[in-house]
């Protein structure tokens, strides 16, 4: 039987951590990953990420420019702490199973992404 979207998301969801947004706290400089297109992460983001689109994570997750800087340590180990996020929690999910299935064990999907984020500002 094949799967709607939502539907497969949903079942991914049983498979992963979320994050509620309550439980983000920046001030711990997670590797926070931003894994929507480029254009839509260009419109903004959330402090202290870094754009790797959905499409190309698994080949990019340990060799991104942005995971050697000082504030994003390279992922050379596979329980480094990653939060994902996209506009409302389907793709970062999709990319949280992907990551888990690749060996990282501590990667979580931010619940209702950058949406909530965004609603929790203003």
């Amino acid at each position: 039987m094949a799967l709607l979207p939502m539907d497969l998301v949903n079942n991914i969801k049983q498979q992963i951590t979320e994050l509620p947004l309550s439980e983000l706290d920046l001030a711990t400089n997670p590797i926070l990953i931003d894994v929507r297109e480029p254009q839509e992460a260009n419109a903004g983001m959330i402090p202290g990420a870094m754009n790797i689109p959905r499409g190309v994570l698994e080949f990019q997750i340990q060799t991104h420019p942005a995971l050697h800087g000082e504030q994003h340590p390279a992922v050379a180990h596979t329980d480094t702490p990653i939060v994902l996020y996209c506009q409302s929690g389907g793709r970062s999910a999709l990319a949280a199973l992907s990551l888990q299935q690749m060996g990282f064990n501590q990667v979580v999907s931010l619940q209702g992404g950058y949406q909530a984020w965004l609603a929790s500002q203003g």
